[in-house]
């Protein structure tokens, strides 16, 4: 299975970029992993935003993959429960799941209607540069758990 994490917006903050860097080369000891930074739209409108940032999002997610939008009313998992779902797509036959950070304006109906699953990482906030390197931790998390290795206590 290869994994996708598609975000809208430049990563800027350094400490971001180190933490985005540590957890891909982790999480490619275990699967493929691609990371796609996509041109988010500051100056639109919010509706107009997302529909653009949407059209670009949709544009990169192969038919035949599995879509994950990250959206704090999604679906929250323990990190066992997410090691499952992960586990369960790479079991499973899944070729490609793909994970979606959105921008500021969110995401739009399109997108919500293509993904399979909506995922919160918690019943907080967090600005959208820190949901990056939450997100790839708990993959890498995720497949130390499938792999039975010590790092989730």
């Amino acid at each position: 299975m290869k994994c996708r994490v598609i975000w809208l917006g430049k990563t800027r903050d350094p400490w971001v970029k180190e933490g985005v860097a540590e957890y891909r080369d982790r999480i490619s000891r275990y699967f493929p992993l691609a990371i796609d930074e996509l041109k988010d739209e500051r100056e639109a409108a919010a509706e107009e935003g997302r529909r653009r940032e949407g059209e670009r999002l949709l544009k990169q997610v192969p038919t035949n993959a599995v879509l994950v939008v990250l959206d704090e009313r999604g679906q929250q998992m323990t990190s066992t429960q997410f090691a499952a779902f992960i586990g369960g797509h790479r079991d499973g036959g899944t070729a490609e799941l793909t994970f979606a950070i959105g921008g500021a304006y969110g995401f739009s109906e399109e997108v919500r209607k293509r993904a399979a699953t909506v995922l919160a990482l918690s019943a907080m906030t967090f600005t959208h540069q820190m949901v990056r390197p939450f997100l790839l931790e708990q993959i890498y998390r995720a497949c130390t758990i499938l792999n039975n290795e010590p790092y989730h206590h």
